[in-house]
């Protein structure tokens, strides 16, 4: 039984690996979902582009295409890196596949398999695991710490009432004071309390409510800019939650330009989109973009652990906490940072009803 074209186009569009078919002058032609993905870009916009205007490639792949096309052999090309058009590398193993029919203009199959998004999966999946392993931990200290805390407070405020000046009731003062402090720290490491409350949440409105939270407080050197995708649908996530996520990893933004500099919010739909040990169809893809110095090298790996800042003064829960809220919304953080330019890309499932 030969499949409906209906079929195969889903089949084709469920794909996570990216097809791209080329006429024999290597004039993109067709593109499924994925290839729209690695782009970034709809398939109106690729279509029509040959494919040096839509890939670098160190070494000439180009010509190794025609060879296969004028020969119709088809050939596997493992580990190969490719710029986009937009600039981003990517590395990929490529199979070049030539369909020749009689009569017709012979056309190539071209298949991307991205390495490094198998990489950044199996990354993924190894530092969720050790961020919950660490958060378990520091949840078990944590909770050890609040009985004594509480004991420390309690014998505080008897003693203040039994000391007969009021300038040695400032000592135990301190100590109240101090105890207090410990308590918030210990809540904010122990992290959310409660389960999400799930509600329809536009990205946008939620956006622009911290942008005139953050124009109110940041410096005056700070530039908040926008690109906004105007097609995402809304989320169903807990407002709250996802409201101080986003601020915690903005409000780190704003220190680290140390009163100077330009952060974008920018959002795009990504499709078939795998988080963890799951794919899915729209994911809404949240991205905080600053142009200050970059995170230092030796702590990228370890910014969404508790207690790691690249600021003496810092905590470092904030990032932490951002995660376990996102975490929470079936989501995740990623970070790619240099001197000049941190991304930090939040990624939340859509759910769209049948």
């Amino acid at each position: 039984m030969t499949p409906s074209p209906d079929l195969q186009q889903r089949v084709l569009e469920a794909m996570t690996s990216g097809l791209m078919l080329f006429d024999q002058d290597l004039c993109l032609r067709y593109v499924n979902a994925a290839t729209e993905m690695l782009f970034g870009s709809s398939g109106p916009h690729l279509i029509g582009h040959r494919f040096e205007e839509l890939f670098e490639t160190p070494d000439n792949v180009a010509n190794e295409l025609r060879e296969a096309l004028a020969s119709g052999h088809p050939f596997t090309r493992h580990e190969v890196s490719l710029k986009l058009i937009h600039g981003r590398e990517v590395v990929v193993d490529l199979t070049a596949l030539p369909l020749v029919e009689r009569e017709q203009a012979p056309e190539l199959l071209v298949e991307v398999s991205q390495m490094d998004r198998l990489l950044r999966i199996a990354r993924d999946e190894s530092r969720s695991a050790q961020q919950e392993s660490t958060r378990q931990m520091l949840r078990g200290l944590a909770h050890e710490i609040k009985n004594p805390l509480g004991g420390l407070r309690g014998a505080a405020q008897l003693l203040a009432r039994e000391l007969p000046t009021d300038e040695l009731k400032e000592y135990t003062g301190v100590i109240i004071s101090e105890a207090d402090r410990l308590q918030k720290l210990v809540n904010r490491i122990l992290g959310p309390n409660k389960l999400p409350r799930l509600e329809p949440v536009n990205v946008h409105e939620v956006l622009e409510y911290m942008r005139s939270l953050l124009l109110a407080e940041a410096p005056e050197g700070i530039r908040l800019r926008r690109d906004y995708d105007p097609s995402i649908p809304d989320l169903t996530a807990d407002r709250d939650q996802i409201v101080q996520a986003l601020l915690n990893i903005i409000r780190n933004a704003i220190e680290a330009l140390q009163g100077e500099g330009d952060i974008t919010l920018r959002t795009r739909v990504a499709r078939k989109f795998t988080i963890g040990q799951k794919q899915h169809d729209l994911v809404a893809q949240i991205q905080i973009i600053d142009n200050g110095p970059g995170i230092p090298t030796e702590i990228q790996e370890r910014i969404f652990f508790p207690m790691v800042s690249s600021r003496a003064e810092g905590t470092g829960l904030g990032l932490a906490i951002a995660q376990s809220l996102i975490q929470q919304h079936n989501g995740i953080i990623e970070c790619d940072s240099e001197p000049g330019r941190t991304i930090f890309s939040i990624y939340i499932p859509i759910e769209v009803e049948a």
